[in-house]
């Protein structure tokens, strides 16, 4: 097929900021010790309030401040104020610096009514009430994910691997499980569900019923989880850090669900695959106190939801792919009865009705788009409220629907990203939205889409003088025909009868895309290489475009292959513009595309330069619950994790490899770094080589002075090589 550029398949978006002059430094992208305003989220907090107020969160100073807003008329009083409320917790137990410094975080977890709060103040749990100001200690010990009752009477918490609750009224404690250890977590989640299952940063394993009489919780084992074990060498003697942490094939924590009543008393529940490997992968009730649990087998390649009545269950629903199925949502329920099942069945995700028995209803929305995020139904429970990509591809919407699947309609307005949040009764949302060019602002609407205010400009006023490149978004078809989304930022002063060096981003990882119509901090390094006469071209591959499950399944079992293949075909459309120079290309990217980047360098010859955040060099080497969902077990795969090894094919690395990573990453181990340059060497191959001390997996981001040096580190590499 043909690459050439047509005009059916450009999408040019109009540049409304950067007419300036000025320009871009290193400096003022990264630099720690510079004061920057080009970007930011709005600066101005609010969430619902179930009554349909709002609730403003806002810093004074080292203080954080509340107030309650009414969203018709836009006054504001407050609800709760520092002073009283650090006097409060004070008087409750607290020290005066520690009470400063926890109302500084301002970190409030709410009952549902917000009409209290827990906040930790040193190694102590306090209970606040709002209305009176008043403060209780409730518990010491360093309690760790407290979590109110639905009915907020009592407070479940963990202490080290075990599972504690405390009674709002008498701050009395009971200790709901014991034999919690070193490789036994009771209510608490380990390293690898808390990363690939439940959700990064979250280790809670545990979830109150309706009545607040009981709670779920699983207990994860990981005795014969193999022990890796980090150095972190910046002091001396150095630290050991030991994670038990399961790479593709080893054996994973084993999964016990049980539920146990206010006086510490458990029922294990029985498991419905005995015998079999199999994950746990949603907890929950439904509105009639029944259990809820979603089981995957190891591979993942079928989910059962199954509902409990007593120790035993049966199956609700089950969803079965022909590669893999993904974790699903557990189901919205009904005033009637039925519920909302959401599932990948067609190829696209989407939402679905049953009735009380797990018999299908009909589809609520079907299409070649996908459905990202179920918000609910109106107080009728007549209209499905949705986020989704019906639009395009690129940008995100809400959306209404009739649960007839009848009746579609789109609630925002403007092309790009909406992020909105709805009032308990759907007939009002915030939306928070931005595109390629405009920082997020942030506005009310009523539930229909009208708006009603426009709450935070988010004005850039530096941003505004800047001299930008122009940015266009193209569909670029591989060349068995699939489209995919691509971006260009081009260089300032753009001619193009001139050639011009290319720096590519990619992740390229499965439902990952980076090709969106979002103001993102990264336009700012893009912005600024357009500065020095460099374009910035963003590609996503079809596994990575998030268009529905399908689009993704031609990675089962050989990853890297299908992904350098689309990504080499949209070099093709590249080259055909004419001004793009193919011999000076840099790919980068981090974790999977750090692995892609790699991958790409050793497997191609399309790239003049590559460099490798983190990256997976063997999925051998990689976790399980990942892996084995894409590769499957390396004992039945042999020769696909074998042709997507970076390190057996370091010999043909053709051009020159960066290499970035963190010194105790838990999640892509330094040991893949350090057996790929153990190859390269042997190979007689060049290559670069950046650390960063004491970083994880993403924290050298968050640190000013590493974030500064991987940002001058990639200048550096690019200037002088491409």
């Amino acid at each position: 097929m043909s690459f050439r550029a047509s005009l059916a398949s450009l999408l040019l978006v109009p540049c409304l900021l950067g007419q300036g002059t000025e320009r871009l430094t290193l400096e003022s992208i990264a630099h720690p010790t510079l004061k920057k305003t080009f970007v930011g989220m709005p600066s101005t907090r609010l969430e619902w309030i179930p009554d349909g107020s709002l609730m403003q969160t806002r810093r004074e100073g080292d203080q954080v401040a509340l107030l309650r807003v009414d969203p018709k008329t836009w006054e504001s009083r407050p609800l709760i104020e520092a002073a009283p409320l650090q006097a409060a917790l004070v008087a409750a137990g607290a020290t005066e610096a520690d009470a400063k410094a926890a109302l500084g975080r301002g970190s409030l977890l709410w009952n549902e009514g917000r009409s209290t709060f827990l906040i930790t103040v040193a190694d102590a749990l306090f209970h606040v009430e709002v209305k009176t100001s008043k403060a209780k200690r409730l518990a010491g010990g360093h309690p760790d994910e407290p979590t109110y009752s639905p009915d907020g009477t009592q407070v479940a918490f963990l202490r080290r691997n075990d599972l504690y609750r405390v009674e709002v009224s008498t701050a009395r404690e009971t200790r709901l499980t014991s034999g919690g250890s070193e490789t036994v977590f009771n209510g608490r989640l380990d390293w690898v569900y808390q990363e690939e299952v439940y959700g990064r940063g979250s280790f809670r394993a545990f979830w109150w019923s309706p009545d607040s009489r009981r709670l779920a919780y699983l207990r994860l084992d990981e005795t014969k989880v193999p022990v890796f074990t980090l150095a972190d060498d910046r002091t001396q003697p150095q630290q050991l850090v030991k994670t038990r942490y399961p790479k593709a094939g080893d054996p994973n924590p084993t999964a016990r669900l049980g539920i146990v009543n206010l006086a510490g008393r458990t029922s294990w529940l029985k498991n419905p695959y005995a015998g079999k490997e199999t994950l746990i992968v949603q907890v929950g009730w439904d509105p009639a106190g029944r259990l809820l649990a979603a089981y995957q087998d190891r591979i993942q390649s079928w989910l059962d939801l199954r509902r409990y009545e007593g120790a035993a269950s049966t199956v609700l629903i089950r969803e079965e792919r022909k590669a893999w199925q993904e974790r699903l949502p557990l189901p919205h329920f009904l005033p009637d009865g039925t519920f909302l099942w959401e599932s990948e069945r067609t190829g696209h995700h989407h939402v679905y009705r049953y009735d009380r028995a797990g018999r299908l209803l009909g589809a609520v929305t079907a299409g070649d788009w996908d459905v990202r995020k179920v918000h609910g139904v109106d107080a009728e429970g007549r209209q499905v409220y949705f986020d989704a990509t019906e639009r395009s591809p690129i940008g995100l919407d809400a959306y209404r629907i009739g649960l007839d699947g009848k009746g579609l309609t789109r609630l925002t307005d403007q092309p790009g990203t909406h992020r909105v949040r709805f009032n308990a009764t759907r007939t009002a949302f915030l939306d928070t939205w931005s595109d390629i060019h405009t920082p997020a602002r942030q506005s009310l609407y009523e539930g229909d889409g009208k708006l009603v205010r426009l709450i935070d400009a988010n004005p850039s006023e530096d941003l505004k003088k800047l001299k930008l490149g122009e940015v266009r978004f193209q569909q670029v078809k591989t060349r068995d025909g699939f489209t995919m989304e691509t971006m260009l930022v081009l260089p300032v002063d753009f001619d193009p009868s001139k050639k011009y060096p290319v720096f590519q981003h990619t992740y390229s990882g499965p439902a990952a895309p980076t090709v969106r119509n979002a103001w993102s901090r990264d336009m700012l390094w893009y912005q600024f290489l357009a500065q020095q006469g460099i374009a910035t071209w963003i590609c996503d591959n079809r596994s990575a475009s998030a268009k529905g499950l399908a689009s993704a399944y031609g990675v089962h079992r050989n990853l890297g292959v299908q992904e350098l293949q689309d990504l080499l075909d949209g070099h093709a459309w590249l080259k055909a513009q004419g001004w793009a120079d193919m011999d000076r290309i840099c790919l980068d990217g981090w974790s999977y595309g750090g692995f892609m980047t790699a991958f790409a360098l050793t497997h191609s010859k399309g790239w003049k330069l590559g460099i490798a955040g983190a990256p997976v060099v063997d999925w051998s080497l990689y976790d399980s619950i990942y892996t084995e969902r894409y590769m499957g077990l390396p004992a039945d795969n042999k020769a696909g994790y074998e042709a997507s090894s970076v390190v057996r094919a370091a010999k043909d690395l053709s051009g020159r490899l960066l290499i970035l990573h963190g010194t105790v990453d838990d999640n892509v181990h330094p040991q893949n770094t350090v057996m790929l340059i153990d190859a390269l060497q042997k190979a007689g191959k060049d290559f670069d080589l950046r650390l960063y001390p004491g970083a994880d997996h993403v924290s050298a981001f968050g640190k000013p002075w590493q974030n500064w040096d991987i940002v001058r580190a990639r200048w550096d590499f690019i200037s002088k090589h491409l």
